[in-house]
C-alpha cells in the first residue's frame, strides 16, 4: 500500500502503478479508492494558497470573459436557422459591424465582501477597460467602499499607459497576476463562472440586447440575495453590513 501511495504522489496513473508493481489494475484502483487518492486532482500539486481581505475596498479583482453575441434567436438547435457569419450591419455613423461576433463581459468584485459590478461592452481595449474602472469604482463608492488596490491579469489592456495613469488618478495601487497563474484572480474566475450560469446560460434570449439588458437585475439579485459560500452564506452586502458592523436589513 505505501509503494502504492508513493508512485501515486509522483502523479502515476492507476495502469502505470499496476504495470510497475505486477499488479491488477481492480486491486490498485481498489486501494487508491480505499486511500482516498482515486483522483489526482491538486495531488502533488503546489498547495492551494488561500485568502481573503479583511476590509472592503482593500483589494477588488477585475476580468474579462468573451461571449458570444446572440443573432437569429436562440439559435440553430431551437430555430433551425443557421446564421450567416458574414452579415453585416451599419451603425449611425454609417460604420460596418459584423453582426456575429463578441461581446466583452468586464466584472469587478470586492475580495472582503465579493460586491460585484459588471457590465457588457464592445471590446476590452485599454480606454474601454479604463472607462469600466472608473465606473466600477463609483459603483463600490456607492456602498460606501473605498477601492485601494486592484488586480488583473497580465493582458495588453492592464499593462497601458492609460490604464496606469488612470489608476494613478483614482489612488489605486495596481497588482497584476504571475504569469501562467489565473488562480491568482481565482475569486474573479469563480465569478465569471457564477455569471454565465446564473446569468449568461440560465435563460433562452432572443438576442443580445436581451442578456445585457438583464445583467443589471441578476447582479442585484447577486449582491442582495444570492447566499455565497465564502462568508458565512450570506449575501455579499449582508457580508458588507457585517464587516462595517452596521445591523440589517440588507435588501
Amino acid at each position: 500500500m505505501e509503494a502504492i501511495a508513493a508512485l501515486r504522489r509522483v502523479r502515476l496513473t492507476g495502469a502505470e502503478i499496476a504495470e510497475v508493481l505486477c499488479m491488477a489494475l481492480s486491486t490498485v484502483s481498489g486501494i487508491l479508492t480505499r486511500i482516498a487518492m482515486g483522483k489526482l486532482g491538486r495531488l502533488g500539486l503546489e498547495r492551494a494558497q488561500r485568502y481573503e481581505r479583511d476590509r472592503p475596498g482593500e483589494l477588488i479583482h477585475i476580468d474579462v470573459k468573451k461571449l458570444g453575441r446572440i443573432h437569429g434567436g436562440a439559435g440553430k438547435r431551437v430555430t433551425a436557422i443557421q446564421p450567416n457569419p458574414a452579415q453585416r450591419r451599419y451603425d449611425a455613423d454609417g460604420r460596418e459591424h459584423r453582426i456575429t461576433g463578441w461581446d466583452d463581459v468586464h466584472i469587478a468584485i470586492d475580495d472582503a465582501t465579493r460586491l460585484a459590478y459588471a457590465e457588457v461592452l464592445s471590446d476590452e481595449k485599454a480606454v474601454t477597460a479604463v472607462g469600466f474602472l472608473r465606473r466600477a469604482v463609483k459603483h463600490f463608492r456607492g456602498y460606501g467602499i473605498t477601492v485601494e488596490r486592484l488586480i488583473t491579469d497580465n493582458g495588453s489592456p492592464y499593462r497601458s499607459a492609460v490604464h496606469a495613469i488612470a489608476c494613478r488618478t483614482l489612488g489605486i495601487a495596481h497588482l497584476r497576476t504571475r504569469p501562467y497563474r489565473p488562480q491568482t484572480n481565482g475569486k474573479a474566475e469563480r465569478f465569471i463562472r457564477t455569471l454565465l450560469g446564473g446569468w449568461a446560460y440560465g435563460a433562452i434570449y432572443a438576442s443580445s440586447a436581451e442578456p445585457t439588458t438583464a445583467l443589471t437585475g441578476w447582479i442585484d439579485f447577486y449582491n442582495r440575495r444570492r447566499p455565497h459560500g465564502a462568508p458565512s452564506h450570506k449575501p455579499p452586502l449582508a457580508r458588507l453590513n457585517e464587516l462595517n458592523n452596521l445591523p440589517g436589513p440588507y435588501s
